[in-house]
């Protein structure tokens, strides 16, 4: 059984204790993994603030922090394959997925490291004579982020990425479901010559690492993405130390088709939006909003793109859906769909858990027209299409909007006014219009509402991770007057 270790100021280490990691498409234990608790998350906070203040990450110019991020790009991308096999191994997640996924994160890595040398203050034109006033912008200190088990890689990349470039120090949660690809990680930070404490990468169950972390007094930041259950016990956590947080928290995203959309097109991103990654996608198209007229043609061509799809080993290139990550998320989505069911919603295809080892269940589509169904309320997390129709552009609207969360949508039509409109309308902090899940580094992503704030991407994530300091310069050779004279 493979064994794999904490990495903590520099140093690879074994945790206090350990515990198994199971393959989610045979349901076996295939590695051993360290479990942190609350001494290893203080070491590692400590290793991380004395990387802040002393040592020489403390007096790397911002060139020297682009040009370590470009070696750790680089080591990335020589190591993809690797990587993938390990998170696909510890997470389900299919191999042609996490293959290219992992490919293109290292163009996150080399974004961020050419953003570091452009991190840029201001000269403030300030309405006193004699005084020339400039902002700094200056790393906001000790950051925890944590990730979750779906695209691990992904996750901590837009969080490491612009962190560092920022000149924060990290320590870095794996879930402890699937942290594998994490810890692999770490020896790559390691190879490509961060100095010690830069980043820490540890892995641990609720209070004795998770909840430790984020209330430890050292961090300054919080970095979180994950469902919004958790999310409120980081924010109740970061009372204690007042840090600032940025959350990513999924959704419930509306797709949108309109009656003059290329059906072709729509159908595909439908197929992407929702099946993909088995559906453990935050921003996974999970409500489709379809104009009634062509309503029953497209859930027919769904269903038949749905039933074609190879479910199987996630290591097998030939394997469109694999399992789910875990057992219990297995039981969450088949309740979802039973309670849904039992509400009135029709199922079109799939809803079946499957028997034998694994957890897979099959790509489900519910057709939940004039039902208050749950599915369209809850995130599944799994592959599981919920399905209404609308009359009228206002109607769409107001379904896509009636949500809590707001991550994600997607609308597709020909009308370029029509997408416009919905674009400024939508309640959601990404909007692909004829498209869905295209992603760059340079662009930014995040949700309202339920889906948290704070973006992850582009220039505004490094923002997250910077703070202003305003410096005053008297620039006249007159004493200082005295403060009890008024003039």
């Amino acid at each position: 059984m493979r064994r794999f270790q904490l990495y903590i100021d520099g140093v690879f280490e074994d945790g206090e204790s350990g515990f198994e990691s199971l393959d989610p498409a045979i349901g076996e234990a295939w590695a051993m993994m360290p479990e942190a608790r609350e001494a290893e998350v203080d070491r590692a906070v400590e290793a991380a603030r004395r990387a802040l203040t002393d040592g020489p990450w403390a007096r790397m110019t911002a060139t020297q922090r682009g040009q370590l991020l470009h070696k750790l790009a680089d080591l990335v991308a020589e190591n993809a394959k690797t990587l993938a096999e390990l998170e696909t191994r510890d997470t389900g997640k299919i191999i042609r997925e996490t293959s290219s996924q992992i490919a293109y994160v290292a163009n996150y890595y080399r974004y961020y490291a050419g953003l570091a040398d452009k991190i840029e203050g201001s000269f403030l034109p300030i309405d006193k004579p004699d005084m020339d006033v400039w902002l700094r912008r200056e790393p906001v200190g000790v950051v925890a982020a944590v990730v979750p088990w779906n695209s691990q890689l992904f996750l901590s990349a837009v969080k490491v990425g612009p962190a560092l470039a920022a000149g924060c120090t990290l320590v870095l949660k794996a879930s402890e479901d699937g942290p594998a690809p994490l810890l692999e990680f770490a020896r790559l930070v390691h190879e490509a010559g961060f100095p010690p404490g830069v980043v820490n990468v540890i892995t641990g169950f609720g209070a004795a690492c998770g909840a430790a972390l984020t209330r430890h007094p050292r961090v300054d930041h919080i970095a979180f993405t994950g469902g919004p259950e958790s999310a409120r016990h980081v924010v109740r956590n970061s009372a204690e130390n007042l840090a600032s947080t940025s959350l990513e928290l999924g959704g419930k995203s509306p797709f949108i088709v309109f009656a003059d959309a290329d059906p072709d097109s729509a159908v595909n991103a439908q197929v992407a939006g929702i099946f993909a990654a088995t559906g453990q996608s935050c921003v996974a198209g999970s409500r489709l909003i379809v104009e009634r007229s062509i309503k029953d043609e497209f859930i027919e061509r769904l269903k038949l793109k749905a039933e074609a799809i190879r479910v199987g080993s996630p290591l097998d290139m030939a394997t469109e859906v694999g399992p789910l990550a875990t057992r219990r998320q297995q039981d969450h989505v088949d309740a979802l769909v039973s309670a849904s069911v039992a509400a009135g919603a029709k199922l079109v295809t799939g809803g079946i858990r499957p028997e034998g080892p694994g957890n897979y269940y099959p790509p489900t589509i519910l057709d939940c027209d004039g039902v208050a169904s749950p599915s369209l309320v809850q995130e599944f997390f799994g592959p599981v299409l919920s399905v209404v129709s609308f009359e009228t552009e206002a109607e769409a609207l107001r379904l896509a909007n009636d949500t809590r969360f707001g991550l994600a949508s997607g609308v597709f039509t020909r009308n370029l006014a029509r997408a416009h409109r919905m674009s400024r309308s939508l309640h959601a902090g990404i909007v692909w219009l004829n498209t869905y899940r295209a992603v760059s580094p340079i662009a930014p992503f995040g949700g309202y509402g339920l889906s948290g704030h704070g973006r992850e991407g582009g220039m505004a994530a490094v923002m997250d991770y910077t703070r202003t300091k305003t410096v005053w310069l008297n620039t006249s050779d007159a004493p200082f007057p005295d403060p009890f004279v008024m003039r």
